[in-house]
């Protein structure tokens, strides 16, 4: 994740660089170790090095690394007969680079010519089964077709190789969430946050998805995790507060005065309300009234 810090510096030499003010290069070596997407950007100023001989080559072994970083620039913008030539000159140097053989693969996706571009991978894969990039261009290019239950697919076969790829995890999370197979998105946050137990985000997200499941004992769960992502930063996140409050209405209902934590359930919701209509005064005033009419709704004020 980038920082603000990170940026700033970014915005300001793009500025810098786009009013003529130089630093191309240094630009461009900033959108790579911060891995942002800026894809014109980077196709505009990649470009204006490398059609001038003496600035190209003064970069040394850095200029095929511009080769590649402006061949997927180019492809990102659809200008496809850019990055061929950009992959051209990358196999004149490197004539059986597997890292070329992706850039091919890659191109052919971006022509939309799934099937050669799906043997060019599997080509790779024999020779390196352990290639991250190639498994997880194969998702993105089942994801491009629409073929979603061919994305789950490859993201369950990559973590069965790669289980401790956090981002994975999360990406199968989010397409589980959108297909509404809730249970599994479910699984793939307990591993999240059994791998990165201080990342509110990933309690959040599963407290998000136990409340949608329902039942007596995912609402318990779900504000427990609410509570955990309040804990986790600082009591800042309103969508937790707002969960607490749900969570514990939607308990209210289900147990009737049967449940022995209604007492604590009922002070934890006061609290949660309490800080928010606190957040709402203070960033958005003119939203408070529908707040007050929301937790009203909930019997909480």
């Amino acid at each position: 994740m980038v920082s603000k810090t990170e940026e700033t510096q970014l915005n300001r030499l793009e500025n810098q660089v786009d009013n003529g003010g130089g630093g191309a290069w240094e630009y461009l070596c900033l959108v790579r170790k911060l891995k942002v997407r800026r894809s014109e950007k980077v196709l505009k100023h990649g470009l204006s090095i490398l059609n001038v001989p003496k600035q190209r080559s003064a970069l040394g072994p850095e200029e095929w690394t511009l080769y590649e970083q402006v061949a997927v620039a180019a492809m990102d913008c659809q200008c496809l007969d850019v990055a061929k030539d950009c992959i051209k000159v990358l196999q004149k140097k490197f004539p059986e680079s597997k890292r070329v053989g992706r850039l091919e693969g890659m191109l052919l996706e971006a022509k939309g010519s799934w099937a050669e571009a799906e043997n060019a991978y599997s080509s790779l894969l024999e020779d390196n089964p352990l290639d991250q990039v190639i498994h997880k261009r194969r998702v993105a290019m089942a994801k491009a077709q629409g073929n979603v239950s061919g994305a789950i697919e490859w993201v369950n076969k990559y973590l069965e190789i790669f289980m401790a790829d956090h981002d994975a995890w999360r990406e199968l999370a989010e397409i589980y969430v959108s297909l509404q197979m809730y249970k599994q998105a479910a699984f793939c946050y307990e591993e999240l946050i059994l791998s990165q137990p201080t990342v509110p985000l990933f309690h959040l997200a599963y407290a998000d998805v136990l409340y949608t499941l329902g039942g007596l004992e995912n609402l318990q769960t779900a504000k427990k995790y609410y509570a955990s992502t309040i804990d986790l930063t600082g009591g800042r996140n309103t969508r937790a507060l707002l969960g607490i409050c749900l969570c514990t209405s939607a308990l209210a209902q289900l147990s009737k005065g049967r449940n022995k934590e209604d007492k604590e359930s009922s002070e934890l919701q006061s609290l949660a309300a309490t800080a928010l209509e606190k957040d709402y005064k203070q960033r958005a005033s003119d939203k408070l009234g529908l707040l007050t009419s929301a937790l009203r709704s909930l019997k909480i004020s």
